[in-house]
């Protein structure tokens, strides 16, 4: 609970200091630029005790030319950063009316009102920490030419051509004549361009014959290539993704379509939500970010939805879902809370608007620009607003319309902006929590309201960029914060590393609608990453059935930022989630799912491939004790980017009553073989035996194998390397009786066989209760 304690120090203001000494030529240069990337949040910037600039927002870069501050000899640089949380508050004395936010467990007040990260402040997933410092590069930039501002690009596709239009902004300390180059891999282009003094804009295209097209993951591979603009000396480099891409929005007999288009290949978006990587900004890492990209690529992932309440994130970031495949959904950085609509304010966002969308555009990864974070909903959550809806409607339509709409509109017109998520498009203001007609819809009717899992049947989400269901992360993690004498769910630690209000009781009494209550608080753990698996999995499979009314599924949320309990697939460490290994499967690019709606049965095909696919499918069904009660065979054949029928059987048919048994099916297509499971009434009425499972461990190369075989059937097998960085090849599936499950575990560090052994763990559903 050291968050606690440490909550002085947002409230302090910090000075950061360094003495440097430029050498004659930076001196003799006709500017001298102090560039930095990021000031968190509120600073003053003096040159030996001389005022460079002052900083109000953390999502800018911060530049300005301090020649004339510079000295001879030893310089001293000051960034004073003033307390976030003590500037909000100066903020909210002086405002006409009240402007609310949603408020957590821990809080800092009136995040809103200031431009930093929104969940520094806390979240129903995260600690308040109101971190400050500086983030990112801080430089010195002399010239006495021309110093480059922006590069971005724009394509235009032809039959096998594609002309690159390179955009370059820039700064000339006098006017004249400079040479502008442009590298694009093997083609190269050079021109001279006459330059006022000042800030303007110039352009260089360049044609490329056949490039090679970028496609997300799972559609194609990632080519990139090398793009590199100068002038006077001037480099800005950065790698550049071919490729085409719309969102597609048009009147169908449901409502309105969305879907992205890519190459002219419509994509089924599968992936989570991202929130920033850790609470601590400074312990991010290109190494903890490859992990945790690697991880979603791994689950079949092809987007994620950058979330409003976090930041924009670093470029690599970016450059790794550039060159993993990963579309990004880009909210910009406002979340669950009414905004200032005053023109300082206003000012500040256009500047960070524009600047973000200019910095992050040529990343072929990027896919939309999105207003906010359900701050269109959030115009009905509180009293001030209900009260006077008008003066808040009015202030939100300036913000993310006047301001923010017209910047992504004027600064990137190659993509679509989005308004709010969830919403139904410009224009619209329909409840998208609730309304599945049009737009993207954020379904929480299950874990907010208490719904049961089968509500998620009840709704055709056109693109569900949100729903989810919490789960504890691993014993491992767990024992990080929490001591033996601690292990209990509702003991004070473990009450304090859940953020969601009733959250732990809300899994609880999930728990005694659909199992038997675990005994111990090992097998509650692990029950609870079951339970939100089975919730995630039910949701996806049937609204990825669906297809083409719905075309995406991005659950909440992918990460953490600090050891605790809620909704990710991967811990703060990075050590996956049942949900995660859950996820590859039912994020595959060949699905075979079922689903029971009472009394009837539908086994449906599902195919992402851009072929068609044709297998042959396996429907069975089996008593708990393993006996097989009845099959049937049958071909399956699923033209490319399409959902398709099996079969539809009646309940009875199948098994005699809802808790006398289970179905099993297999399909087997293109050599490959991909297996799921469909119960028929909940996993506590039903009387599962005591399975024995066997393992054997065996070692090839840097891979450790484990042999898993069972006499009963036996339900989310797990296992777990006690201590030991690394994923299993497969993780929480069934296991048949007379079935030998072969898996890899690929560690993350050096063990040997015997390590590995002595630290496994074996679990499934039937040894959680006696």
């Amino acid at each position: 609970m050291n968050e606690l304690d440490v909550q002085w120090v947002g409230r302090e203001d910090w000075a950061y200091e360094r003495i440097f000494e430029p050498d004659a030529e930076i001196l003799q240069s006709g500017a001298v630029f102090l560039s930095i990337d990021s000031i968190d949040t509120v600073a003053e910037i003096t040159v030996n005790g001389r005022k460079a600039g002052r900083s109000e927002n953390s999502f800018l870069r911060w530049r300005a030319d301090i020649k004339s501050l510079l000295k001879p000899g030893p310089n001293t640089v000051r960034v004073l950063i003033a307390s976030a949380e003590n500037e909000a508050l100066k903020k909210a004395r002086k405002l006409p009316y009240p402007i609310p936010h949603t408020e957590f467990p821990v809080q800092s007040p009136h995040r809103n009102l200031i431009r930093k990260t929104q969940c520094h402040a806390g979240w129903d997933w995260g600690p308040c920490l109101m971190v400050g410092g500086i983030t990112g590069n801080i430089s010195l930039m002399a010239t006495s030419g021309v110093i480059i501002q922006h590069v971005y690009t724009e394509q235009k596709h032809a039959k096998n051509t594609c002309m690159l239009l390179v955009h370059v902004e820039c700064h000339a300390v006098r006017a004249g004549d400079y040479e502008l180059s442009v590298k694009l891999s093997d083609h190269s282009q050079r021109k001279t361009i006459h330059l006022a003094a000042g800030m303007s804009t110039t352009r260089l295209d360049v044609e490329i014959a056949n490039p090679a097209l970028w496609w997300p993951n799972g559609y194609g591979e990632q080519p990139l290539y090398d793009l590199t603009v100068e002038i006077d000396g001037h480099v800005v480099s950065k790698r550049i993704g071919f490729r085409t891409l719309e969102l597609v929005t048009r009147k169908d007999r449901i409502g309105r379509s969305m879907y992205f288009r890519v190459n002219g290949t419509d994509i089924f978006c599968k992936g989570a939500n991202w929130i920033p990587a850790d609470a601590l900004p400074q312990r991010e890492t290109r190494i903890g970010l490859e992990h945790l990209l690697s991880s979603a690529a791994a689950a079949n992932m092809n987007m994620l939805r950058v979330w409003g309440g976090g930041r924009y994130e670093s470029d690599s970031f970016y450059d790794l879902c550039d060159r993993k495949g990963i579309l990004i959904w880009q909210d910009m950085m406002f979340s669950c809370a009414l905004y200032p609509a005053d023109l300082d304010f206003l000012s500040l966002v256009d500047l960070e608007s524009r600047y973000q969308i200019k910095r992050l555009r040529d990343h072929p990864c990027v896919a939309l620009w999105c207003g906010n974070n359900e701050n269109l909903g959030a115009l009905g959550w509180y009293n001030e607003a209900k009260r006077n809806r008008d003066r808040y409607l009015v202030d939100y339509d300036r913000l993310y319309e006047g301001v923010i709409g017209k910047a992504a509109d004027e600064c990137d017109p190659t993509r679509a902006y989005w308004p709010s998520s969830p919403c139904g498009g410009r224009g619209e203001y329909s409840d998208n929590w609730h309304d599945d007609a049009m737009g993207d819809m954020h379904y929480w009717s299950v874990w907010h309201e208490g719904k049961p899992f089968s509500s998620y049947y009840s709704v055709t989400p056109r693109f569900a960029s949100e729903f989810g269901y919490q789960s504890f992360p691993s014993m491992e993690t767990i024992r990080g914060y929490a001591g033996e004498n601690e292990l209990n769910v509702t003991s004070p630690v473990m009450e304090h590393h859940q953020r969601s209000p009733s959250g732990n009781s809300r899994i609880t009494e999930m728990f005694s609608r659909y199992f038997r209550m675990p005994d111990g608080f090992e097998n509650y753990v692990y029950l609870s990453q079951v339970q939100q698996a089975a919730a995630v999995k039910l949701a996806v499979e049937y609204w990825r059935s669906l297809r083409p009314a719905c075309m995406g599924t991005l659950y909440w949320q992918l990460n953490d930022n600090w050891p605790v309990c809620s909704w990710s697939s991967l811990e703060y460490s990075g050590k996956w989630k049942l949900l995660h290994y859950v996820a590859a499967r039912f994020y595959a690019p060949v699905l075979i799912t079922a689903y029971c709606r009472g009394e009837e049965v539908e086994v449906w095909l599902v195919n992402d491939l851009p072929r068609k696919v044709k297998g042959s499918v396996s429907i069975s069904a089996y008593s708990f004790s393993g006996e097989r009660t009845m099959r049937e065979e049958l071909e399956a054949i699923a033209p490319a980017g399409t959902s398709r029928l099996v079969k539809r059987f009646a309940r009875k048919d199948i098994v005699k009553t809802p808790n006398s048994g289970f179905l099993h099916l297999e399909l087997e297509a293109d050599g490959e073989r991909l297996a799921n499971e469909l119960f028929f009434t909940e996993y506590k009425r039903c009387e599962l035996e005591k399975a024995a499972i066997k393992l054997e461990v065996s070692k090839s190369d840097s891979k450790l194998f484990v042999e898993l075989t069972s006499d009963k059937p036996a339900f989310f097998v797990s296992m777990d390397a006690v201590g030991i960085a690394g994923e299993f090849g497969e993780n929480c599936f069934t296991l048949l009786p007379g079935e030998c499950r072969r898996t890899a575990f690929i560690p993350r560090q050096n063990i040997t066989m015997n390590q590995f052994k002595n630290t496994l763990k074996v679990k499934h559903l039937r040894n959680t209760y006696a």
